[in-house]
């Protein structure tokens, strides 16, 4: 039998001893050990194995006090590529006290509810670490602060020192010094961003991250991972020996995500290695430092589609996690520089950009250079190549796979879909009524310049850009017809409260400019052999009108086809 595939699995422990398919990455031990690093901020894009390496991290390190966990801890990593590393790494294993912190709960509405989160992770924390209470090394007031953190009783000031104060009374108790393991830092401040209690969580944080990480003489190293590069000024103010390491880094690049052999080595174990090509062309065109990479979440859950269906197609499946809020506030606020941009990008071209890596989120609204530095920082944009000039880094970046170019265009769809219930759009449909084509290809242009438009899969847009428009009537109903390839799509239109007044309109799509006017006219000419006249008249309609609509990019033609009685 095969092992199960680790869908939502991200704590190491679990996943060696329920025998789940593990990708090694334990050689990111070794690496850590030998770059020797203080405070070490590793950023990546969501659901790429960094709470799974942390979580590595804190069983091969941790000495829990008690001897027969350590023992069953250091049994994890039997056969995995570290125990093979050297004496010298071996002999790190089981021997520091760790704090371990994660604030991905802290996604709230409120700061007083964020900040309920935190504690909480805190005060559970304290409690795994309850042992401290029994020991000598720990005066009374220690002991009842300790107390106090564990039962969240603490006040405010507490809470925003506790891990220093944790990791000083676990250096006194085991005698030597505290790995600090902090997972998703960024979330409570990208939340509280776009929640509107920026300033106040990020004071939180900054609080709670100085006091650990800053002339901290109990910390033996820290390790660090979210998803943007925040300002030193901002989080990480005076710690200046902070080791950032971010998807531009050489550094560490093949130990977060599945490199391209990891990937092959579990779909021939699976035995899906004739669906190679779609995993490539839907999750792969990651590129950290210089190794190329997968969305590790995604190659998981495709594969978990195939064991139930061998012929299951892939999708989109890291659009759900997380709120995609970055791109819907790009689609909603760009400019048409930007738009045309996003256009660009869409057609699977590149553009470039300065890197920009240490910036907050509030300078995200500043201007489209920092917007894209976040997209790309948080895996919606990838490197293509880079050089430098004029003292600065540039990146040639583009959309990396057909997996994220779709959550883009999704998103775009519902920032159409809510533009357009915000437009009246009686005068269109009176056009429509009137038989005045011009008027119709007047307002279609100018709706046309406003959006945002992805010519590769024209059809699709076009089609559903025409179809939202029309569904704004409360009066008429809309049913789509598709036949996918021959740039050929039939809209009806038709008032069931009248049963007397229809449309058809058949959609075509133009290789260039020139050819609007023929092709819109030639869409007239093939509804007459549509069959759906006979359809309309049995249904009870007897004012049939007709349309042919062709599209080249921003641009439209209409051609009214006349009334059919």
């Amino acid at each position: 039998m095969k092992k199960a595939l680790p869908i939502g699995v991200d704590n190491f422990e679990d996943i060696i001893i329920n025998d789940y398919y593990y990708v090694d990455k334990t050689l990111f031990i070794k690496e850590l050990l030998d770059l020797k690093g203080k405070v070490n901020l590793f950023t990546r894009p969501r659901r790429f194995g960094k709470t799974l390496n942390l979580s590595m991290l804190r069983y091969f390190f941790e000495d829990t006090g008690i001897q027969e966990k350590n023992t069953q801890h250091a049994a994890l990593f039997k056969g995995l590529k570290i125990m093979g590393a050297g004496k010298e790494y071996i002999g790190q294993m089981g021997k520091y006290p760790v704090i371990n912190l994660t604030l991905k709960s802290s996604k709230q509405e409120t700061f007083e509810s964020a900040y309920y989160k935190i504690r909480e992770e805190i005060a559970e924390e304290f409690q795994r670490h309850d042992f401290l209470l029994e020991s000598d090394a720990l005066s009374d007031t220690d002991k009842q602060m300790f107390q106090d953190i564990k039962d969240r009783k603490a006040g405010y000031d507490a809470y925003s020192g506790s891990l220093k104060f944790l990791s000083r009374c676990l250096y006194m108790a085991m005698n030597e010094k505290v790995i600090v393991l902090l997972d998703e830092y960024d979330v409570p401040l990208e939340n509280s961003y776009f929640a509107g209690f920026y300033d106040k969580m990020a004071g939180f944080i900054r609080s709670l991250f100085e006091s650990v990480l800053k002339t901290n003489d109990c910390l033996q190293f820290a390790v660090i991972t979210g998803c943007l590069r925040i300002s030193k000024e901002s989080i990480f103010t005076g710690l200046n020996h902070l080791n950032l390491i971010s998807v531009l880094d050489k550094k560490y690049s093949e130990h977060f995500g599945f490199t391209e052999p990891e990937v092959k080595q579990a779909m021939s174990y699976y035995g899906r290695d004739r669906r190679f090509a779609d995993v490539k062309e839907w999750y792969d065109g990651y590129q950290f430092g210089n190794t190329e990479v997968y969305n590790p979440w995604s190659l998981i859950k495709f594969l978990y589609d195939l064991d139930a269906d061998a012929d299951a197609f892939p999708r989109p499946y890291w659009i759900n996690t997380s709120s995609n809020e970055i791109i819907k506030n790009m689609v909603a606020r760009a400019d048409r520089e930007m738009k045309g941009q996003i256009e660009m990008l869409l057609a699977g071209k590149s553009m470039d950009i300065q890197v920009h890596e240490e910036i907050t989120y509030a300078d995200m609204d500043q201007n489209g250079e920092n917007l894209w530095n976040f997209l790309y920082f948080t895996g919606y944009l990838t490197k293509e190549s880079e050089y430098f000039k004029e003292s600065s880094i540039f990146l040639k970046v583009r959309i990396p796979n057909t997996e994220v170019k779709t959550i883009y265009q999704n998103t775009i769809l519902n920032w159409f879909r809510e533009c357009i219930k915000k437009r009246d759009f009686r005068d269109l449909y009176k056009a429509m009524e009137d038989g005045d084509a011009e008027k119709m290809g007047e307002i279609l242009s100018e709706q046309l310049l406003s959006t945002i438009s992805f010519y590769d899969s024209a059809e699709n847009f076009y089609h559903g850009f025409l179809a939202g428009i029309l569904s704004q009537s409360d009066s008429y109903l809309v049913k789509s017809n598709r036949e996918s390839g021959n740039g050929r799509s039939d809209l009806i239109v038709k008032n069931p409260s009248l049963r007397g007044r229809a449309f058809i309109i058949e959609v075509k799509i133009s290789k260039g400019i020139d050819e609007l006017e023929e092709d819109a006219q030639k869409a007239v000419k093939q509804i007459s052999g549509r069959g759906y006249m006979e359809e309309l008249r049995t249904e009870g309609y007897r004012m049939i009108d007709s349309y042919g609509i062709s599209f080249f990019r921003k641009d439209c033609e209409v051609r009214y086809g006349g009334k059919y009685r």
